[in-house]
């Protein structure tokens, strides 16, 4: 894994300066090696983390053999070998990298479509002067870029563009989607001109002109069969996690697995510990806190799995002095708290190994979220009838699930129940909420990201509910919310997180099994259960799911206070204007007399304003 930046201008609107000011901001990314090409129109920057292929000849930017492309790359093609053979590559190097290259040149840019992994990459046409930017399926990678209609530049973080002499206009929609959903999400930034490119899309410059398509599509692969029998199901998933798991142990540094001690990334941990002859190392985190504690059930799957295993118990002092980091390494406005555990895991797994498996991917695959049961019931006739007086009755407690209950059931509507079931099972801000919050012409009813933006199988709801819901989190929350979230807390310490459950086979299988199969019998996740249970006792895991979460509520209460009163402070509120100054008082006043619920949309405001503090 690396960090990749560069620019393309017809006027020479960038310098060799630039460049190196653009690669220097990633270098965490890539503590190992750094390279740059630069020509009269494109520029290229690289930082390497070397994983594959130790030796400087694998060093970037890499040349074609006939000299004419160049790449920079980030991420692993887990198949490299395979696509060798394909085209016939008879390599010079045991770094992918060369693969990938010479893989284009052969077939250009639909070579892509036979990659297995995780990338985002640009490669150099000298002799067209076009440059390429592409990145894998599931968005498991970034690619941030700039386009002003005549001049591009691209990185894998947005530090390294907001170095350049370039607009940073905030894009003030942008803000009230962050308040919404805790994050910004594809293909838009906090700032005009600046997009996230969509995962399973490449886009091509050529003097001024700009071409974007996708070249894969979550939609295209629904309905091309449905499995039903529980063994067939069983049986192919079983293989391809295998599979999965045995491509992404390639490595040339150490690998272990980051362990919950849930199914997924117990799952993981288990069909590791089968294909290594020796112990593996697994790491986990704790908290003193015991309702939020999961490093006991991680230690059991350890003992059984004789793994090496690391525990880290994390301390309101340890948060306090990581809050200050995690908020800048995101670079725009993003809330989900449980960034802190994983930058510490992070860094604790960095002393040990140079590559960790992780278990994302799995509760949006095989519906392991309660929304998911959630939507699939306010989807029921009999349930619309009654949700004004549901509501009523559910909104007198202060418990938070009573309140993301009786909100749901107030605002949902057919046409939006798939964001609201996310806003409240996160705990952020509802569009009824946001017009409140900062105004309805920022807002427009439901937002500047309208169903429009989601595939069309989201719109025309031809699925059930749960599997809406599904896809709605595939193709948003997933890439947005919890792969940025590990991409860029493990970079920081030089990292590499690789991700088996969405291994793109996978995925494609798992979109065609029956829903009945994998919520069955109320049991979620009952496939993946099926198989974990062959490696280990079913009775590790007979407990109510619990997530990755920190104690944020009580934290806020005490250590954390701090951050309420500095950063939503009505001074800091009237200063930036962006928020209703009242409605933010009255929230603190209720969090304070003991309303749990609204703690998540309090860290939501204190992101926004600690970041305007620091960047506007």
């Amino acid at each position: 894994m690396c960090g990749i930046t560069g620019f393309y201008s017809t006027q020479q609107d960038f310098s060799e300066h630039d460049l190196r000011e653009m690669t220097a901001a990633i270098r965490h990314r890539g503590p190992n090696a750094e390279g740059h090409f630069l020509d009269e129109i494109c520029g290229l920057g690289h930082r390497r983390l070397s994983i594959l292929d130790l030796s400087e000849g694998a060093n970037q930017p890499f040349y074609s053999n006939n000299d004419r492309f160049v790449i920079v790359y980030n991420g692993e093609v887990y198949n490299y070998k395979e696509v060798a053979n394909q085209y016939g590559i008879t390599p010079h190097t045991t770094s992918d990298t060369e693969i990938i290259l010479e893989a284009f040149v052969k077939d250009g840019i639909h070579c892509v479509n036979y990659f297995n992994g995780m990338f985002a990459f640009a490669v150099y046409d000298k002799h067209k002067k076009e440059l390429w930017l592409c990145r894998d399926r599931l968005g498991i990678k970034p690619l941030f870029y700039y386009w002003d209609g005549s001049k591009l530049a691209f990185a894998s973080e947005l530090k390294s563009l907001l170095t350049l002499p370039i607009s940073k206009t905030l894009n003030k929609p942008a803000i009230a989607e962050f308040l919404h959903r805790g994050f910004i999400p594809a293909p838009y930034t906090i700032y005009q001109n600046i997009y996230k490119l969509s995962p399973g899309s490449w886009l091509k410059i050529s003097g001024t002109v700009l071409e974007e398509q996708k070249y894969w599509k979550i939609t295209e692969n629904i309905g091309k069969e449905i499995i039903s029998d529980e063994r067939q199901a069983m049986e192919r998933v079983e293989e391809l996690l295998l599979s999965s798991v045995k491509y992404q142990l390639i490595s040339d540094v150490p690998t272990g697995v980051f362990l919950s001690g849930g199914v997924d990334s117990s799952t993981v941990a288990a069909l590791t510990a089968r294909q290594l002859s020796h112990p593996i190392n697994t790491f986990s985190i704790g908290f003193k806190e015991s309702r939020h504690n999961e490093a006991p059930y991680a230690r059991e799957v350890a003992e059984h799995l004789h793994t090496n295993h690391h525990e880290f118990i994390v301390s309101v002092q340890d948060a306090k002095d990581l809050v200050e980091t995690m908020l800048d390494i995101y670079d725009e406005p993003y809330a989900d708290s449980s960034a802190i555990p994983t930058m510490l895991v992070s860094q604790m797994a960095s002393k040990y190994v140079g590559v960790v498996l992780t278990g994302e991917g799995g509760d949006e695959l095989f519906h392991g979220y309660g929304m998911y049961q959630w939507a699939d019931r306010l989807s029921q006739g009999w349930l619309k009838l009654l949700r004004k007086p549901l509501a009523s009755l559910l909104a007198v407690g202060k418990e938070a699930r009573y309140q993301k209950a009786a909100e749901l059931l107030e605002y949902f509507s057919e046409d939006d129940i798939s964001s609201h079931i996310f806003c409240k099972e996160q705990g952020y801000f509802s569009y009824p909420d946001l017009k409140k919050l900062v105004g309805e012409p920022w807002v427009n009813g439901k937002g500047f990201l309208s169903k429009s933006s989601l595939p069309p199988i989201v719109e025309k709801r031809l699925l059930t509910a749960s599997e809406t819901q599904s896809l709605f989190d595939m193709v948003m929350y997933l890439p947005d919310d919890l792969l940025t979230k590990v991409d860029r807390a493990s970079m920081q310490y030089g990292l590499e997180a690789r991700v088996p459950l969405l291994d793109h086979r996978l995925v494609e299988l798992a979109l065609n099994i029956s829903p009945e199969l994998k919520n069955h019998g109320g049991t979620t996740k009952y496939i993946l259960k099926q198989i974990l249970y062959k490696y280990l006792p079913s009775e590790l895991f007979n407990r109510p799911k619990q997530g990755f979460s920190i104690p944020l509520y009580d934290w806020l209460l005490t250590d954390l206070r701090y951050l309420i009163d500095t950063y939503l402070s009505d001074d800091v509120i009237e200063r930036h204007g962006y928020v209703n100054k009242e409605m933010v008082s009255t929230m603190k006043k209720e969090f304070f007399a003991g309303k749990k619920y609204v703690y998540n949309r309090l860290w939501t405001l204190i992101i926004l304003h600690r970041w305007l503090e620091k960047n506007t």
